[in-house]
Formats: C-alpha cells, sequence, structure tokens
C-alpha cells in the first residue's frame, strides 16, 4: 500500500514536471514566435543635429527633446566603455538579456520590502526602458521591459546594443548620451575622456540629479571612487591605475558649453531654415535629427563682428544687421541679426525690409555702365524739378545739404559724393526696364515702381539680398549666390548633400564690374569733394588697403555696403518701429562698425589691389573735365576705364573744359584707386 502511494506521489511529481517543463517550454516557443514575428524592436532615437563651421569646428545644435550626439564604440574611450560594465551590468557580455542571479536577489529584497524597492535590470533591459517605456517602478513595466530585452537580444549582437545603451543614457542638464555628457562636463569629444573622466561619467545615471559633479561634487566623487573600485576588481585597470585616477581632481568645464551655445544665433537659425528645404528636396525628414551640417561661417569673422557691434553700438535701442560673405564664393562668413537673438529672434539680416537709400546708386549705374554710360560721363547737376505719369506727378529731388553743383560732374564723381540730381538722370535715360532688369541679374528680388525716387533708393529690400548684389559686383559680375551651407551628412555619415560649384553666369560684363568697383573707390577718396563732400572720407584714417564701397542715409536707415577683393560686408543700422535716426552717434555707428570690422578681418594680410582685367587700362585724369591731367590741372587722380574710352584730350583743352561748363552730356570712361597705394 505505501509503495502504492509512493509510486503515485512519483507519478504525478513526475506528471507535474512534465507539465511544468511542457508549460515553460509552451511559453518560451511561443515567445520565440511573437518575437519573430514581432521582429526586431526599433532602436531609432531622436538626435541632435550639429553645426560646424568652415573649419569644422562645432558651433551649435539643434535637438528634439533630447541633446544627443550618436557616435560609434569606436569613438569612444575605452574606460568609459568599461567603466559602464563594471558598474552597471559586470555579466553583461555572459547573459541573454537577463542577470538570472540579480533578479533573484533583487525579487527577495522586494518581496521583504512589500515593494518594488531594488532594481536588477541588465543593460541590455535598461536601453529597452530608455526606449520604450518610462521609469515608473511597476511589475507591469518591469514585464514589459523583460520583453523588449528578449527581442533586443535576439534580433541584435552585444555591440549594437552596448552602443545604443550608452547614447541614451540620461545624464541630466538635458544631455543624452555619453557624447553630450563628455562635451557639457568636460568640453571634449566622448574618446578623448581620461580614466578619471569616464569614470565620473559612469557614475551619474544611478542619479543625475544626485551624481552629476555639477550638482553635488561630494557624492559625485564618492560615486566615482566606486566605478573605479569596481573597474579594478573586474580587471579592466590596474590597482595603481586605480590609486592615480582616483587621486585626480575633476576639471569640469561646463562654463565652456554655455559660452558655445550663444555663436551665432541668427546664423544658424538661417542654416537650419535652408537645411529643412534642402533636406525636404531630398526627400529625408528633417525632424528624424542626427544632421551634421557643415556651415559657411568663419568663427574668428563672427567673433570680431559681435565684439565690434558691443563695443560700438550706442546705448540705446538703436539695432543693427551685418553680414560678410566671399567674393569668389558666395559663402557668408558672419550675421549678425541683432544686438540680442534671445531678446528678439527676428532677423534684420535677411527678414527686415528697408530703403536702402543711395546705397541702390550701384545697382543703377551698373545698368548705365551697361548701357554705354562710362566714369567720365558728365551730366549738369544743377536743381531739377522732374515730372513723370504723362506729366500729372513732378519730383524735386535735392542733397544731403541742400546745395546743387553749378557745373556738369561725371559719373566719378557723382558717385563719390552721391550726387541726386544726376542719379535720376541717369534713371531716366535708361529707363526704369533695364534698372529693373540689372538689380533682378544682381539678385534682388524688387520691381521699382515708374517714380524718380526709386534711383535713390525709396524700394524697400534686405540687407541680404543687397549685400549680395555687392558680392556679384566684387566677384567680377558673376551670378554669385550667397552660400550658408556646405554639406549635409545624416547620423550615419552619409552625405546627403554637398553645394555644388558656383554658376559661371553673369550679371554684367568683367570689365564693367571693374569700373563700377573702382567708381565706388572714390567715396574714400577726398578729391571728389566740391559741393558735396565724399561719404567715406571720414573713415579714411582707419583705412590701411583698398576698399570698394556705398553708403546710403534715409531718415530712418543706414546703410554701409562694401568689399575688398576678397571679403564683401553690409550693415544696417536703424530703429525697429521706424523711427528716425537723430543722434550723431546713430548715424555714425554704421561707419565705425563697418570700417572696425574690414581692417580686422584683413589684419595681417597684405594689402590687394583691384586688378583690371583684360580691356581696362589706366589713365591720369582730371576730375573737373574728364581730360588726361597734365601740369596745371589741379584735381588729378588715376582711374581705370575701358581702352575705347580713353580720352583723346588734355584736361587743358578749351573745348573740352567749355563742353564741361555748357553741360553738354558726353561718354568717356574712367575708373579709379584711392590714394597712394593704388598707384
Amino acid at each position: 500500500m505505501k509503495k502504492t502511494r509512493r509510486k503515485a506521489r512519483y507519478r504525478f511529481a513526475g506528471l507535474l514536471t512534465i507539465t511544468g517543463f511542457t508549460a515553460v517550454l509552451t511559453v518560451l516557443i511561443c515567445l520565440r514566435v511573437y518575437a519573430q514575428i514581432a521582429g526586431p524592436p526599433s532602436l531609432s532615437v531622436p538626435e541632435a543635429t550639429v553645426f560646424i563651421d568652415r573649419n569644422d569646428h562645432q558651433i551649435g545644435d539643434r535637438f528634439s527633446g533630447e541633446r544627443r550626439y550618436w557616435v560609434g564604440l569606436d569613438e569612444m574611450s575605452p574606460f568609459l566603455v568599461d567603466a559602464f560594465v563594471a558598474v552597471e551590468d559586470k555579466n553583461f557580455y555572459k547573459h541573454g538579456g537577463f542577470d538570472y542571479k540579480r533578479i533573484a536577489g533583487a525579487v527577495l529584497k522586494d518581496v521583504k520590502a512589500g515593494r518594488k524597492a531594488e532594481g536588477a535590470s541588465t543593460i541590455t533591459q535598461q536601453y529597452a526602458r530608455n526606449l520604450y517605456l518610462t521609469n515608473e517602478k511597476s511589475w507591469t513595466r518591469k514585464a514589459n521591459e523583460a520583453l523588449y530585452a528578449y527581442r533586443m537580444e535576439l534580433f541584435y549582437d552585444k555591440e549594437r546594443i552596448l552602443e545604443g545603451y550608452l547614447n541614451t543614457v540620461y545624464f541630466g542638464h538635458g544631455m543624452y548620451g555619453v557624447e553630450a555628457a563628455s562635451r557639457y562636463f568636460f568640453a571634449k569629444p566622448a574618446g578623448e575622456l581620461t580614466l578619471e573622466e569616464a569614470a565620473a561619467i559612469a557614475a551619474i545615471p544611478k542619479g543625475p540629479s544626485i551624481y552629476s559633479p555639477a550638482a553635488n561634487k561630494e557624492k559625485a566623487e564618492n560615486r566615482r571612487q566606486i566605478v573605479l573600485r569596481l573597474m579594478a576588481e573586474q580587471g579592466f585597470i590596474s590597482p595603481d591605475q586605480r590609486e592615480r585616477a582616483g587621486g585626480q581632481q575633476l576639471v569640469l568645464k561646463t562654463e565652456e558649453w554655455s559660452d558655445q551655445k550663444d555663436i551665432a544665433p541668427y546664423f544658424l537659425n538661417e542654416v537650419w531654415q535652408d537645411a529643412e528645404k534642402i533636406l525636404v528636396g531630398k526627400g529625408r525628414y528633417p525632424a528624424e535629427g542626427g544632421w551634421t551640417i557643415k556651415t559657411t561661417l568663419d568663427l574668428a569673422h563672427q567673433q570680431k563682428a559681435e565684439e565690434i557691434i558691443a563695443d560700438r553700438m550706442p546705448d540705446n535701442d538703436l539695432q543693427i544687421g551685418f553680414v560678410s560673405m566671399k567674393p569668389d564664393t558666395g559663402e557668408v562668413t558672419a550675421m549678425v541679426g541683432g544686438r540680442s537673438f534671445a531678446d528678439s529672434p527676428f532677423n534684420r539680416v535677411t527678414q527686415a525690409k528697408r530703403q536702402p537709400g543711395s546705397a541702390m546708386k550701384p545697382i543703377l549705374y551698373a545698368a548705365a555702365l551697361e548701357d554705354g554710360f562710362n566714369p567720365l560721363t558728365f551730366i549738369s547737376t544743377e536743381k531739377t524739378i522732374f515730372t513723370y505719369d504723362d506729366g500729372r506727378s513732378s519730383y524735386e529731388p535735392s542733397n544731403v545739404n541742400g546745395k546743387f553743383g553749378d557745373h556738369p560732374i561725371s559719373l566719378a564723381q557723382a558717385l563719390a559724393v552721391s550726387d541726386n540730381i544726376y542719379a535720376v538722370k541717369t534713371l531716366e535715360e535708361i529707363g526704369y526696364r533695364k534698372y529693373n532688369s540689372m538689380a533682378e541679374k544682381l539678385g534682388i528680388q524688387v520691381k521699382f515702381p515708374e517714380s524718380p525716387a526709386v534711383a535713390l533708393g525709396t524700394s524697400a529690400v534686405t540687407l541680404f539680398e543687397m549685400t549680395g548684389a555687392y558680392n556679384r559686383v566684387a566677384s567680377g559680375g558673376r551670378k554669385i549666390d550667397p552660400v550658408l551651407i556646405l554639406s549635409i551628412e545624416d547620423s550615419r555619415g552619409k552625405l546627403v548633400y554637398e553645394h555644388p560649384e558656383q554658376t559661371k553666369k553673369r550679371a554684367m560684363t568683367e570689365e564693367n564690374a571693374f569700373v563700377l568697383t573702382h567708381l565706388m573707390t572714390g567715396m574714400f577718396d577726398p578729391v571728389f569733394n566740391d559741393y558735396l563732400t565724399a561719404t567715406g572720407v571720414s573713415m579714411r584714417a582707419s583705412q590701411t588697403r583698398p576698399y570698394a564701397a556705398k553708403s546710403g542715409t534715409t531718415l530712418s536707415d543706414q546703410y554701409l555696403i562694401g568689399y575688398s577683393p576678397t571679403l564683401t560686408a553690409g550693415i544696417w543700422t536703424g530703429y525697429d518701429v521706424g523711427r528716425q535716426i537723430e543722434e550723431a552717434e546713430d548715424k555714425a555707428a554704421s561707419k565705425r562698425i563697418w570700417i572696425d570690422f574690414m581692417e580686422s578681418a584683413h589684419s595681417g594680410l597684405r594689402p590687394e589691389p583691384f586688378l583690371p582685367p583684360h580691356g581696362v587700362k589706366g589713365v591720369t585724369v582730371d576730375i573737373e573735365t574728364g581730360g588726361i591731367a597734365v601740369e596745371g590741372c589741379a584735381k588729378q587722380r588715376l582711374v581705370y576705364l575701358k581702352e575705347r574710352d580713353v580720352p583723346k584730350q588734355l584736361c587743358t583743352d578749351k573745348t573740352l573744359r567749355e563742353t564741361r561748363l555748357q553741360g553738354t552730356k558726353e561718354k568717356k570712361g574712367f575708373d579709379l584707386f584711392p590714394f597712394s597705394f593704388f598707384e
């Protein structure tokens, strides 16, 4: 009887074992089938987009919720990888996603505590939680975590899981992943971390608000020593390394991070808008992040511009827009869209449309040169009333000081002193269609109304358009567009976009572009002073090299745009609400900032002249008559003009002088360099 009962018990136990085994096996099979059907879980996470300057230095980032820079295991310090394995999951390379001994120990502690108190998550489980779940302490979350971890271990190798985990861990201060943490705490890539720095980073995830060295130095240091001890116990480092690293004082560089975030915010905002258009055009989704955008920014130019603006702007509400770019490529090297991006992100370079005043005259004279004018085209500039709209309307322009010329002047002098009568008469001569056409060719998107006042810059445009137009002239007349982005790579380093070579099409001939350039050097030359003063003479004391430029002034706007052979810069100052500029300090700000920037940007470089192209010849002329200068003609200047326009008469020729006094318009050729370093 006893034997029968014993057999029955054995039979029941065996049946129970088989049933239990079958149940477990069934669950495992079902789990495997489910995992196979569900497939590999997505490992995609939002990544920060990184902006770099032309020399590959990071200048900013853009992120959606989580600041993260994805890096591969081979781009991380080996100390960092070992530190995390040692402190978070020493059996990571041995288990299949779960450390059963740790789980059993944690369950016992949880049962005793009567709640979910002890964690036993492996790196895989933590990675699953980072990707798909919350930090809620519940058995439901734990079960889901285990399910995701199982699927991850089934479809991905250990290196992929570890890399993903290290790129998703949260370190506080808005930083996700070891690269973001390394840059934030130590201002260096994760691949350059020392042992003591790596241990400090690995100490943080257990409690970012507690163990961050920027939040609690004492607790962070204690935790760092624990990490070093575990690394030594598990053979990742030697006892000597532990002792040496443990004695090293950490040097945090979080202030450098704060400074970096303030670099060229207006520029970067503009870059991102361009990048979105480019990526959408390539069939990519900008919001996925992880882009590396190489920009055209020259960090030295940007910093100089910001420093000079901060120093030179008056202490009031006067606003500023500033941009610089390269004539040969159109690459924008600096941009300041206002005095404070935090106070006003409105970009006064690209978004504000204001009247450029006389800064528009070089566009008019570009059209005139293409139509047959030349620098020695003389026009009378006495007080004039112009009629238009079939005689129904009239317009009476005046000059800045209310004075008018008492004899004809040349185009060279008219541009240097910014004579308004000459400009309106030029527009009458060439017509609105050619003026509009030239503005369009130079990249200015404006339709001039048929009013004489448009010759004086009354149509609203952006500083970006105007500076781009001058830059096309500086490039020799080529249709060079302003460029902000050189290339874009995705999060895996694949080149998505590379800026193409600029077009070789022309907005104007190379000869006329050169002639116009040297007409604009007259702004700095006092030889043109007569009834008006050359507007750049006040900057001449600071000038060490040739510049071609033109200013523009209205009641509420100050423009100044110009260039050297290698750099173009444009500036606007004014009040956002259109308030009139009345104070002398406000009126002088644009000139001071422009000349200081150009001199600073060229510091240490040899002064370069504007070199004439083939077909352009230099000759010294008398600016009052346009004749070849000889002894006895007081106002002489070396000028450059197309060979067919070289004057044949001497400045002493009586017929020539009489012609000028009578105001007869003639078309001669003329170009110019200011002062001795052009000779």
